[in-house]
């Protein structure tokens, strides 16, 4: 065998392959690596030695997981721009690498990213999630509702970009896809209808858990849970109901507890004619003052209404500081307004009826004669 040949024609082909591959400005793509190197690595110090201190000493509680969710894709993506800029400058790569390394490069990217962001959105979840629903009172079910509908469309929007970066032709698929969704559409009518319903009573926060409403139907309670699917209050009788949300949401809901959570109440008043209603007015003012449990503000009032058949008819306007707190506070008041009453000797009239008989010697019996009196 003749090695000296060998290893000539060896060299031979080690330098032709080094002569050709300096045709594609090896030294320049990578002296742009480099560059863009040095700058990931000044990104990454800028971060972590100044943003992240400065987020530390602000009063923002959200500009910290901003910075630690975002911190490793700012300069890790820095470099692979670096690597994508050094594939793509003149002259082009022989085929097929001038097109698979680029492609490459950005699945990676893209791959890079879309990790980040699913991990950002089980960071948000763990850390703001809970507690905004906790301050909100909102069910807890809709937040892992809403995380996994996330995380679904974002792995759907990331599988889609990919077969865009390779030019795979997506007509099939969107037809599949839409053809199945029509299907689910169809068959999940009413549970998409619900889901739906619930996202909208939430974006405009007509009602809250702890809230007092007042249905179409007449039913009023406090809501004490707010679902995926249904909207549950418990009425003054302790019994539950549950409604779904698309009913909900297509409904004239009466809420008690807003804007402000106090609540008026109304009490009808009527006293006989000729009461002194200054007098009758001081009364009633001053049983609500005297009652601890009713707002100081706005101050209670009384109104003077109508002048019914047989009597004057008033109302005394008082604000509770709970709704809840509407009927029992309605009976302390009234049972409060009788007893001054019957102390001052004010008159609270009530239909009263009489029936007088009249007979004599030698007349016809007449029939009885009513005489009503209020």
């Amino acid at each position: 065998m003749d090695f000296p040949a060998i290893y000539n024609a060896g060299l031979h082909e080690f330098f032709s392959s080094v002569k050709a591959l300096g045709q594609y400005q090896i030294g320049q793509r990578l002296l742009i690596v480099a560059l863009y190197a040095i700058f990931a690595k000044l990104t990454d110090l800028f971060i972590d030695k100044l943003l992240k201190r400065l987020a530390s000493r602000t009063k923002i509680t959200g500009d910290d997981l901003i910075i630690e969710i975002l911190h490793r894709p700012i300069y890790v993506s820095i470099f692979l721009l670096g690597l994508l800029h050094a594939l793509i400058i003149h002259p082009a790569l022989a085929p097929p690498w001038n097109t698979v390394l680029p492609n490459l490069i950005k699945t990676a990217l893209l791959l890079f990213w879309w990790g980040a962001l699913l991990r950002g959105l089980n960071r948000l979840h763990e850390v703001r999630g809970a507690d905004f629903m906790r301050r909100k009172h909102i069910d807890k079910d809709l937040l892992y509702l809403i995380k996994n509908v996330s995380r679904v469309i974002l792995i759907f929007a990331g599988i889609a970009w990919i077969l865009i970066i390779w030019r795979v032709d997506l007509t099939p698929l969107f037809a599949s896809a839409g053809i199945a969704g029509i299907a689910i559409a169809l068959a999940a009518k009413d549970t998409m209808a619900n889901f739906f319903g619930g996202i909208s009573i939430f974006a405009d926060q007509a009602y809250k858990v702890g809230d007092y409403i007042i249905l179409d139907s007449g039913e009023r309670g406090e809501v004490i849970e707010m679902g995926v699917r249904s909207t549950k209050i418990k009425t003054r009788d302790d019994v539950q109901i549950s409604i779904p949300n698309s009913i909900m949401a297509n409904s004239k809901i009466i809420n008690e507890s807003a804007p402000i959570p106090r609540f008026r109440i109304r009490i009808a008043v009527g006293v006989a004619y000729g009461s002194d209603l200054a007098k009758v007015e001081h009364i009633l003012l001053d049983i609500a003052r005297d009652n601890e449990l009713l707002a100081k503000t706005p101050e209670p009032r009384v109104r003077v209404r109508a002048f019914a058949e047989s009597s004057v008819n008033l109302q005394l306007l008082v604000w509770v500081i709970d709704p809840a707190q509407k009927g029992l506070q309605t009976h302390n008041l009234l049972i409060a307004i009788y007893e001054a009453f019957a102390r001052h000797n004010i008159v609270i009239p009530f239909p009263q009826r009489d029936i007088h008989m009249k007979t004599g010697a030698g007349t016809r019996e007449q029939p009885p004669v009513l005489d009503e009196r209020i």
